[in-house]
Protein backbone atom coordinates (compact mmCIF):
# COMPACT_ATOMS: atom_id res chain seq x y z
CA UNK A 1 0.00 0.00 0.00
CA UNK A 2 1.48 3.49 -0.81
CA UNK A 3 -0.16 6.86 -0.97
CA UNK A 4 -0.15 7.59 -4.97
CA UNK A 5 -2.19 4.47 -5.11
CA UNK A 6 -4.50 4.67 -2.02
CA UNK A 7 -4.55 8.22 -1.18
CA UNK A 8 -4.42 9.92 -4.94
CA UNK A 9 -7.18 12.32 -4.19
CA UNK A 10 -6.26 13.30 -0.78
CA UNK A 11 -3.71 15.93 -1.32
CA UNK A 12 -5.11 18.28 1.60
CA UNK A 13 -5.04 15.74 3.77
CA UNK A 14 -0.92 14.38 2.69
CA UNK A 15 -0.24 18.50 2.89
CA UNK A 16 -1.70 18.62 6.29
CA UNK A 17 -0.07 15.02 7.78
CA UNK A 18 3.51 16.13 5.95
CA UNK A 19 2.95 19.65 8.11
CA UNK A 20 1.86 18.15 11.35
CA UNK A 21 5.06 15.59 10.72
CA UNK A 22 7.60 17.97 10.49
CA UNK A 23 5.81 20.34 13.63
CA UNK A 24 6.18 17.19 15.56
CA UNK A 25 10.01 16.84 15.12
CA UNK A 26 10.08 21.09 15.98
CA UNK A 27 8.56 20.42 19.14
CA UNK A 28 10.58 17.25 19.86
CA UNK A 29 14.11 19.47 19.26
CA UNK A 30 12.18 22.06 21.49
CA UNK A 31 12.00 19.11 24.66
CA UNK A 32 15.34 18.09 24.42
CA UNK A 33 16.54 21.77 24.41
CA UNK A 34 14.89 22.29 27.65
CA UNK A 35 15.86 19.19 29.10
CA UNK A 36 19.75 20.30 28.64
CA UNK A 37 18.48 23.46 30.23
CA UNK A 38 17.48 21.74 32.83
CA UNK A 39 20.28 19.24 33.38
CA UNK A 40 22.92 22.31 32.92
CA UNK A 41 21.30 23.90 35.58
CA UNK A 42 20.84 20.77 37.80
CA UNK A 43 24.69 20.72 37.72
CA UNK A 44 25.28 23.79 38.12
CA UNK A 45 23.27 23.96 41.29
CA UNK A 46 24.92 20.22 42.47
CA UNK A 47 28.30 22.00 41.75
CA UNK A 48 27.37 24.97 44.15
CA UNK A 49 26.30 22.65 46.81
CA UNK A 50 29.69 20.94 46.52
CA UNK A 51 31.64 24.19 46.51
CA UNK A 52 29.13 25.28 49.43
CA UNK A 53 29.45 22.15 51.89
CA UNK A 54 33.69 21.71 51.13
CA UNK A 55 36.08 22.25 53.90
CA UNK A 56 38.31 24.86 53.80
CA UNK A 57 40.94 26.34 56.25
CA UNK A 58 43.48 25.13 58.62
CA UNK A 59 40.62 23.32 61.39
CA UNK A 60 38.46 22.13 58.30
CA UNK A 61 41.68 20.39 57.56
CA UNK A 62 42.65 18.92 60.96
CA UNK A 63 38.92 17.55 60.77
CA UNK A 64 39.46 16.09 57.36
CA UNK A 65 41.72 13.21 59.54
CA UNK A 66 38.62 11.70 61.16
CA UNK A 67 37.58 9.10 58.39
CA UNK A 68 33.61 10.76 58.85
CA UNK A 69 34.86 14.48 57.71
CA UNK A 70 37.07 12.45 55.54
CA UNK A 71 33.99 10.58 53.93
CA UNK A 72 31.44 13.57 53.66
CA UNK A 73 35.01 15.50 52.01
CA UNK A 74 34.53 12.39 49.48
CA UNK A 75 31.11 12.47 48.88
CA UNK A 76 31.53 15.84 47.71
CA UNK A 77 33.78 14.95 45.46
CA UNK A 78 31.98 12.15 43.87
CA UNK A 79 28.86 14.47 43.64
CA UNK A 80 30.85 17.16 42.06
CA UNK A 81 31.39 14.51 39.18
CA UNK A 82 28.54 13.53 39.44
CA UNK A 83 27.41 16.75 38.40
CA UNK A 84 29.71 16.96 35.68
CA UNK A 85 28.18 13.58 34.05
CA UNK A 86 24.84 15.46 33.99
CA UNK A 87 26.47 18.50 31.91
CA UNK A 88 28.11 16.02 29.88
CA UNK A 89 24.47 14.79 29.38
CA UNK A 90 23.14 17.97 28.32
CA UNK A 91 25.92 18.96 25.89
CA UNK A 92 25.71 15.25 24.07
CA UNK A 93 22.09 15.77 23.81
CA UNK A 94 22.76 19.29 22.31
CA UNK A 95 24.84 18.18 19.46
CA UNK A 96 23.68 14.88 18.78
CA UNK A 97 19.84 15.37 19.15
CA UNK A 98 18.86 19.31 18.61
CA UNK A 99 21.71 19.88 16.60
CA UNK A 100 21.73 17.72 14.37
CA UNK A 101 17.49 17.26 14.22
CA UNK A 102 16.91 20.79 13.35
CA UNK A 103 19.56 20.64 10.50
CA UNK A 104 17.89 17.52 9.00
CA UNK A 105 14.35 19.52 9.26
CA UNK A 106 15.33 22.05 7.19
CA UNK A 107 16.46 19.59 4.93
CA UNK A 108 12.72 17.85 5.11
CA UNK A 109 10.91 21.25 4.92
CA UNK A 110 12.69 22.00 1.13
CA UNK A 111 12.07 18.50 0.28
CA UNK A 112 8.85 18.53 1.14
CA UNK A 113 8.07 21.93 -0.32
CA UNK A 114 9.58 21.04 -3.69
CA UNK A 115 7.64 17.70 -3.71
CA UNK A 116 4.39 20.16 -2.94
CA UNK A 117 5.36 22.86 -5.78
CA UNK A 118 5.78 19.49 -7.97
CA UNK A 119 2.16 18.55 -7.38
CA UNK A 120 0.80 21.94 -8.09
CA UNK A 121 2.32 22.65 -11.27
CA UNK A 122 1.13 19.28 -12.39
CA UNK A 123 -2.19 20.18 -11.69
CA UNK A 124 -2.51 23.28 -12.83
CA UNK A 125 -1.34 21.89 -15.99
CA UNK A 126 -3.85 19.50 -16.00
CA UNK A 127 -6.48 22.28 -15.07
CA UNK A 128 -5.05 24.56 -18.42
CA UNK A 129 -5.58 21.61 -20.33
CA UNK A 130 -9.36 20.88 -19.15
CA UNK A 131 -10.23 24.90 -19.84
CA UNK A 132 -8.66 24.56 -23.38
CA UNK A 133 -11.33 21.10 -23.92
CA UNK A 134 -14.17 23.21 -22.95
CA UNK A 135 -12.59 25.99 -25.23
CA UNK A 136 -13.27 23.70 -28.04
CA UNK A 137 -15.57 21.66 -27.35
CA UNK A 138 -17.82 25.00 -26.47
CA UNK A 139 -16.49 26.03 -30.20
CA UNK A 140 -18.03 22.94 -31.81
CA UNK A 141 -21.15 23.10 -29.77
CA UNK A 142 -21.29 26.61 -31.29
CA UNK A 143 -20.26 25.88 -34.66
CA UNK A 144 -22.15 22.62 -35.07
CA UNK A 145 -25.89 24.66 -34.21
CA UNK A 146 -24.88 27.39 -36.69
CA UNK A 147 -24.31 24.38 -38.99
CA UNK A 148 -27.86 22.94 -38.58
CA UNK A 149 -29.15 26.13 -38.63
CA UNK A 150 -27.57 26.85 -42.34
CA UNK A 151 -28.58 23.18 -43.40
CA UNK A 152 -31.97 23.41 -42.37
CA UNK A 153 -32.45 27.42 -44.08
CA UNK A 154 -30.74 25.96 -46.89
CA UNK A 155 -33.46 23.35 -47.26
CA UNK A 156 -36.32 26.28 -46.68
CA UNK A 157 -35.02 28.13 -49.41
CA UNK A 158 -34.99 25.17 -51.88
CA UNK A 159 -38.36 24.49 -51.03
CA UNK A 160 -39.73 28.09 -51.02
CA UNK A 161 -41.33 28.59 -54.87
CA UNK A 162 -40.64 31.91 -54.97
CA UNK A 163 -36.44 31.29 -53.79
CA UNK A 164 -34.55 31.70 -57.40
CA UNK A 165 -31.70 29.22 -58.14
CA UNK A 166 -29.29 31.79 -57.34
CA UNK A 167 -31.23 31.92 -53.36
CA UNK A 168 -30.90 28.12 -53.49
CA UNK A 169 -27.61 27.53 -54.69
CA UNK A 170 -26.55 30.49 -52.08
CA UNK A 171 -28.29 29.08 -49.40
CA UNK A 172 -26.42 25.37 -49.69
CA UNK A 173 -23.23 26.95 -49.87
CA UNK A 174 -23.24 28.77 -46.68
CA UNK A 175 -24.78 25.23 -45.34
CA UNK A 176 -21.60 23.65 -46.65
CA UNK A 177 -19.35 26.32 -45.08
CA UNK A 178 -21.07 26.03 -41.87
CA UNK A 179 -20.76 22.36 -42.08
CA UNK A 180 -17.27 22.05 -43.14
CA UNK A 181 -16.55 24.65 -40.45
CA UNK A 182 -17.79 22.96 -37.76
CA UNK A 183 -16.51 18.89 -38.63
CA UNK A 184 -13.05 20.97 -38.27
CA UNK A 185 -14.41 22.21 -34.92
CA UNK A 186 -15.34 18.26 -34.29
CA UNK A 187 -11.75 17.11 -35.15
CA UNK A 188 -9.85 19.94 -32.98
CA UNK A 189 -12.36 19.26 -30.52
CA UNK A 190 -11.80 14.67 -30.36
CA UNK A 191 -8.22 15.77 -30.59
CA UNK A 192 -8.21 18.00 -27.56
CA UNK A 193 -10.21 15.43 -25.55
CA UNK A 194 -7.72 12.40 -26.25
CA UNK A 195 -4.95 14.87 -25.35
CA UNK A 196 -6.55 15.90 -22.38
CA UNK A 197 -7.52 12.22 -21.50
CA UNK A 198 -3.74 11.52 -22.02
CA UNK A 199 -2.79 14.13 -19.92
CA UNK A 200 -5.27 13.15 -17.06
CA UNK A 201 -4.27 9.57 -16.96
CA UNK A 202 -0.55 10.88 -16.75
CA UNK A 203 -1.68 12.65 -13.94
CA UNK A 204 -3.81 10.51 -11.71
CA UNK A 205 -1.52 7.42 -12.57
CA UNK A 206 1.86 8.77 -13.13
CA UNK A 207 3.08 12.20 -11.81
CA UNK A 208 0.79 12.30 -8.41
CA UNK A 209 1.11 8.74 -7.15
CA UNK A 210 5.11 9.33 -7.87
CA UNK A 211 4.85 12.41 -6.02
CA UNK A 212 2.99 11.29 -2.92
CA UNK A 213 4.97 8.23 -3.09
CA UNK A 214 8.05 10.72 -2.48
CA UNK A 215 6.19 12.28 -0.02
CA UNK A 216 5.36 8.81 1.67
CA UNK A 217 9.07 7.97 1.41
CA UNK A 218 9.88 11.09 3.08
CA UNK A 219 7.44 11.14 5.76
CA UNK A 220 8.87 7.66 6.60
CA UNK A 221 12.50 8.67 7.02
CA UNK A 222 11.36 11.85 9.70
CA UNK A 223 9.28 8.85 11.40
CA UNK A 224 12.47 6.77 11.50
CA UNK A 225 15.40 9.85 12.31
CA UNK A 226 12.72 10.48 14.96
CA UNK A 227 12.35 7.60 16.16
CA UNK A 228 16.56 7.29 16.59
CA UNK A 229 16.18 10.58 18.04
CA UNK A 230 13.58 9.29 20.55
CA UNK A 231 16.64 6.25 21.40
CA UNK A 232 19.35 8.94 21.66
CA UNK A 233 17.31 10.35 24.70
CA UNK A 234 17.72 7.12 26.70
CA UNK A 235 21.02 6.21 24.86
CA UNK A 236 22.98 9.43 25.67
CA UNK A 237 22.23 9.18 28.96
CA UNK A 238 23.24 5.01 29.39
CA UNK A 239 26.49 5.88 28.22
CA UNK A 240 27.22 7.49 31.14
CA UNK A 241 25.72 5.52 33.40
CA UNK A 242 28.66 3.51 34.30
CA UNK A 243 30.38 6.32 35.77
CA UNK A 244 27.50 7.91 37.34
CA UNK A 245 27.17 4.51 38.78
CA UNK A 246 31.00 4.45 40.14
CA UNK A 247 30.02 7.90 41.49
CA UNK A 248 27.12 6.61 43.44
CA UNK A 249 29.47 3.29 44.39
CA UNK A 250 31.74 6.17 45.35
CA UNK A 251 29.36 7.87 47.64
CA UNK A 252 28.59 3.89 48.79
CA UNK A 253 32.27 3.48 49.55
CA UNK A 254 32.68 6.10 51.38
CA UNK A 255 30.17 5.64 53.52
CA UNK A 256 31.78 1.80 54.19
CA UNK A 257 34.77 3.16 55.08
CA UNK A 258 33.83 5.14 58.21
CA UNK A 259 35.79 3.89 61.12
CA UNK A 260 34.19 5.02 64.76
CA UNK A 261 36.39 3.37 66.84
CA UNK A 262 39.27 4.90 64.74
CA UNK A 263 37.81 8.39 64.77
CA UNK A 264 37.24 8.61 69.21
CA UNK A 265 41.50 7.03 68.73
CA UNK A 266 42.23 9.65 66.86
CA UNK A 267 40.14 12.62 68.64
CA UNK A 268 42.01 11.51 71.72
CA UNK A 269 45.68 11.29 70.34
CA UNK A 270 45.01 14.90 69.08
CA UNK A 271 43.25 16.25 72.71
CA UNK A 272 44.79 14.08 75.17
CA UNK A 273 46.81 16.56 77.61
CA UNK A 274 48.39 13.67 80.03
CA UNK A 275 47.27 15.70 82.81
CA UNK A 276 46.55 13.91 86.18
CA UNK A 277 42.90 14.05 87.44
CA UNK A 278 42.43 16.44 90.11
CA UNK A 279 42.09 15.10 93.73
CA UNK A 280 39.73 15.92 96.63
CA UNK A 281 40.33 19.22 98.03
CA UNK A 282 41.56 18.92 101.90
CA UNK A 283 39.31 20.38 104.54
CA UNK A 284 41.43 23.41 106.04
CA UNK A 285 40.50 23.88 109.65
CA UNK A 286 39.90 27.79 110.40
CA UNK A 287 39.16 26.80 113.94
CA UNK A 288 42.52 25.89 114.90
CA UNK A 289 43.82 29.25 113.88
CA UNK A 290 45.59 28.20 111.18
CA UNK A 291 45.76 30.45 107.89
CA UNK A 292 47.56 29.41 104.72
CA UNK A 293 49.87 32.36 103.89
CA UNK A 294 47.79 33.53 100.63
CA UNK A 295 44.27 33.35 102.64
CA UNK A 296 42.85 35.20 100.37
CA UNK A 297 43.66 32.84 97.59
CA UNK A 298 42.95 29.67 99.72
CA UNK A 299 38.95 31.72 100.29
CA UNK A 300 38.35 31.55 96.23
CA UNK A 301 38.66 27.84 95.64
CA UNK A 302 36.57 28.08 92.60
CA UNK A 303 39.12 30.42 90.90
CA UNK A 304 41.64 27.53 91.31
CA UNK A 305 39.10 24.64 90.06
CA UNK A 306 37.46 26.23 87.45
CA UNK A 307 41.23 26.14 85.86
CA UNK A 308 40.46 22.30 84.08
CA UNK A 309 42.48 23.41 81.48
CA UNK A 310 45.62 24.59 82.35
CA UNK A 311 47.18 24.51 79.07
CA UNK A 312 44.50 27.19 77.75
CA UNK A 313 45.29 30.44 79.08
CA UNK A 314 43.90 33.46 77.80
CA UNK A 315 45.48 36.41 76.85
CA UNK A 316 48.75 33.84 76.62
CA UNK A 317 51.65 34.93 74.79
CA UNK A 318 52.78 33.44 71.26
CA UNK A 319 53.65 29.89 71.24
CA UNK A 320 56.72 29.22 72.69
CA UNK A 321 59.41 27.75 71.04
CA UNK A 322 59.24 24.32 72.99
CA UNK A 323 56.05 23.58 73.17
CA UNK A 324 56.07 24.31 76.64
CA UNK A 325 52.40 26.19 76.41
CA UNK A 326 51.11 22.76 75.19
CA UNK A 327 50.07 20.12 77.25
CA UNK A 328 52.77 16.93 77.97
CA UNK A 329 50.96 14.92 75.35
CA UNK A 330 50.49 16.95 72.86
CA UNK A 331 54.13 18.79 73.43
CA UNK A 332 55.70 15.51 72.85
CA UNK A 333 53.89 14.87 69.63
CA UNK A 334 54.50 18.71 68.14
CA UNK A 335 57.97 18.15 69.35
CA UNK A 336 58.38 14.67 67.78
CA UNK A 337 56.97 15.92 64.63
CA UNK A 338 59.40 18.96 64.84
CA UNK A 339 62.24 16.58 65.02
CA UNK A 340 61.15 14.74 62.21
CA UNK A 341 60.60 17.24 59.76
CA UNK A 342 64.03 19.01 60.73
CA UNK A 343 65.68 15.60 60.06
CA UNK A 344 64.21 15.23 56.62
CA UNK A 345 65.82 19.01 55.73
CA UNK A 346 68.70 17.68 57.79
CA UNK A 347 69.47 14.72 55.35
CA UNK A 348 68.16 16.54 52.25
CA UNK A 349 70.79 18.92 52.65
CA UNK A 350 73.38 16.37 53.68
CA UNK A 351 72.91 14.74 50.40
CA UNK A 352 72.95 18.14 48.27
CA UNK A 353 76.27 18.98 50.49
CA UNK A 354 77.33 15.82 49.03
CA UNK A 355 76.18 16.67 45.64
CA UNK A 356 78.20 19.46 45.91
CA UNK A 357 81.55 17.88 46.85
CA UNK A 358 81.57 14.89 44.35
CA UNK A 359 80.67 17.63 41.81
CA UNK A 360 83.87 19.49 42.99
CA UNK A 361 86.56 16.69 42.83
CA UNK A 362 85.39 15.96 39.12
CA UNK A 363 85.88 20.09 38.19
CA UNK A 364 89.21 19.58 39.98
CA UNK A 365 90.15 16.49 37.99
CA UNK A 366 88.74 18.16 35.11
CA UNK A 367 88.91 21.63 34.90
CA UNK A 368 87.39 22.56 31.38
CA UNK A 369 84.15 21.12 32.82
CA UNK A 370 84.24 24.01 34.99
CA UNK A 371 85.40 25.87 37.82
CA UNK A 372 86.01 24.19 41.19
CA UNK A 373 85.84 27.48 42.70
CA UNK A 374 82.32 28.40 41.67
CA UNK A 375 81.14 26.21 43.57
CA UNK A 376 82.70 27.35 47.24
CA UNK A 377 79.40 29.68 47.59
CA UNK A 378 77.28 26.86 47.47
CA UNK A 379 79.33 24.16 49.37
CA UNK A 380 79.90 26.98 52.21
CA UNK A 381 75.84 27.95 52.30
CA UNK A 382 74.95 24.36 52.46
CA UNK A 383 77.57 23.67 55.75
CA UNK A 384 76.01 26.70 57.49
CA UNK A 385 72.41 25.42 57.00
CA UNK A 386 73.85 21.64 58.04
CA UNK A 387 75.32 23.46 61.32
CA UNK A 388 72.08 25.49 61.98
CA UNK A 389 69.94 22.49 61.19
CA UNK A 390 71.70 20.04 63.48
CA UNK A 391 71.60 22.68 66.45
CA UNK A 392 68.11 22.75 65.69
CA UNK A 393 67.97 19.12 66.30
CA UNK A 394 69.86 19.12 69.25
CA UNK A 395 67.77 21.99 70.74
CA UNK A 396 64.53 19.93 69.91
CA UNK A 397 65.79 16.55 71.41
CA UNK A 398 66.81 18.22 74.49
CA UNK A 399 63.10 19.54 74.99
CA UNK A 400 61.51 15.98 74.32
CA UNK A 401 63.97 14.43 76.82
CA UNK A 402 62.63 17.04 79.07
CA UNK A 403 59.24 16.50 78.12
CA UNK A 404 59.25 12.72 78.72
CA UNK A 405 61.02 12.73 82.00
CA UNK A 406 59.37 16.14 83.57
CA UNK A 407 56.24 14.47 82.41
CA UNK A 408 55.70 12.76 86.38
CA UNK A 409 57.07 15.48 87.89
CA UNK A 410 54.74 17.80 86.32
CA UNK A 411 51.64 15.68 86.70
CA UNK A 412 52.54 15.57 90.86
CA UNK A 413 53.04 19.75 90.83
CA UNK A 414 49.54 19.71 88.84
CA UNK A 415 47.86 17.44 91.64
CA UNK A 416 49.16 19.26 94.34
CA UNK A 417 47.61 22.46 92.93
CA UNK A 418 44.58 21.03 93.00
CA UNK A 419 44.65 19.47 96.19
CA UNK A 420 45.15 22.87 97.79
CA UNK A 421 48.63 21.75 99.27
CA UNK A 422 50.33 24.48 100.79
CA UNK A 423 54.11 24.18 99.90
CA UNK A 424 56.85 26.91 99.44
CA UNK A 425 56.21 27.77 96.15
CA UNK A 426 52.44 26.69 96.18
CA UNK A 427 52.05 30.78 96.78
CA UNK A 428 53.43 31.37 93.30
CA UNK A 429 50.60 29.22 91.72
CA UNK A 430 47.82 30.34 93.96
CA UNK A 431 48.85 33.98 92.59
CA UNK A 432 49.34 33.75 88.95
CA UNK A 433 45.66 31.80 88.88
CA UNK A 434 44.19 35.09 91.39
CA UNK A 435 46.34 37.48 88.74
CA UNK A 436 44.70 35.57 85.88
CA UNK A 437 41.41 35.72 86.63
CA UNK A 438 41.37 38.92 89.12
CA UNK A 439 42.40 41.24 85.72
CA UNK A 440 40.42 43.43 84.13
CA UNK A 441 39.59 42.14 80.79
CA UNK A 442 37.70 43.15 77.31
CA UNK A 443 36.09 40.84 75.38
CA UNK A 444 37.19 40.04 72.11
CA UNK A 445 34.24 39.17 69.61
CA UNK A 446 30.72 38.55 69.97
CA UNK A 447 28.88 35.34 69.50
CA UNK A 448 25.78 33.48 69.46
CA UNK A 449 24.95 30.30 70.69
CA UNK A 450 23.55 28.13 68.29
CA UNK A 451 22.27 25.16 70.70
CA UNK A 452 21.89 24.75 74.22
CA UNK A 453 24.70 23.47 76.28
CA UNK A 454 24.38 22.53 79.95
CA UNK A 455 27.47 23.08 81.68
CA UNK A 456 27.61 20.17 84.13
CA UNK A 457 31.29 19.76 84.28
CA UNK A 458 33.76 22.24 86.56
CA UNK A 459 34.68 25.72 84.85
CA UNK A 460 31.85 25.04 81.90
CA UNK A 461 28.74 27.19 81.98
CA UNK A 462 25.74 26.74 80.81
CA UNK A 463 24.22 28.66 77.65
CA UNK A 464 20.61 28.60 75.82
CA UNK A 465 20.36 28.79 72.33
CA UNK A 466 20.32 32.26 70.84
CA UNK A 467 22.08 33.74 73.66
CA UNK A 468 24.48 36.47 72.58
CA UNK A 469 27.68 36.31 74.58
CA UNK A 470 31.15 37.87 75.35
CA UNK A 471 33.86 36.18 73.71
CA UNK A 472 37.01 36.15 76.19
CA UNK A 473 39.02 33.66 75.05
CA UNK A 474 39.45 32.40 71.88
CA UNK A 475 39.39 28.38 70.83
CA UNK A 476 43.17 27.58 71.45
CA UNK A 477 43.00 23.68 69.28
CA UNK A 478 41.13 22.14 72.32
CA UNK A 479 37.74 22.87 70.77
CA UNK A 480 36.94 25.16 73.92
CA UNK A 481 35.88 28.57 74.40
CA UNK A 482 35.66 30.76 77.57
CA UNK A 483 32.92 33.27 76.86
CA UNK A 484 30.93 36.02 79.43
CA UNK A 485 27.11 36.04 79.66
CA UNK A 486 25.01 38.95 80.09
CA UNK A 487 24.47 38.00 83.83
CA UNK A 488 27.91 38.24 84.32
CA UNK A 489 28.76 34.36 84.34
CA UNK A 490 32.32 32.83 83.10
CA UNK A 491 33.06 29.79 81.68
CA UNK A 492 33.99 27.36 79.10
CA UNK A 493 31.60 26.09 76.23
CA UNK A 494 32.19 24.57 72.81
CA UNK A 495 33.26 25.82 70.42
CA UNK A 496 30.85 24.67 68.17
CA UNK A 497 28.02 25.56 69.60
CA UNK A 498 27.96 29.09 68.57
CA UNK A 499 28.18 31.29 65.69
CA UNK A 500 30.27 34.40 65.50
CA UNK A 501 28.83 37.66 65.07
CA UNK A 502 30.49 40.20 62.77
Amino acid sequence: MDWGTDLWDQYDVIDKHSQSGLDLVERYIKFVKERTEIEQSYAKQLRSLTKKYAKRGSKEEQDCKFSNHASFQEILNELNDYAGQRELIAENMMTGICVELTKYLQELKQERKTHLSDAKKAQQTLESSFKHLESTKKRFAKEWAEADKATQQAEKTESDLNATRLDVEKAKQHAHARTHTAEECRNDYAAQLQKYNKEQNLFYYSEIPQIFNKLQDMDERRVRRLAEGYCQFSDIEKKVLPIISKCLEGISGAGAKINEKQDSILFIEQHKSGFERPGDVEFEDYSQGIKPATSDSSLNPPKVRAKLWPFSKKHKPPAAEDFSHLPPEQRKKRLQAKIDDITKELQKTQDQSDALEKMKGVYEQNPQMGDPSSLEPQITETAQNIGRLRGELAKYETWLSEAVGGEESSNTINNNTQHGVVAADQSNIYTEFDDEFDDIESPIGQCTALYTFQGNSEGTISITEGELLSIMEEDKGDGWMRVLRASGEEGYIPSSYVKLTP
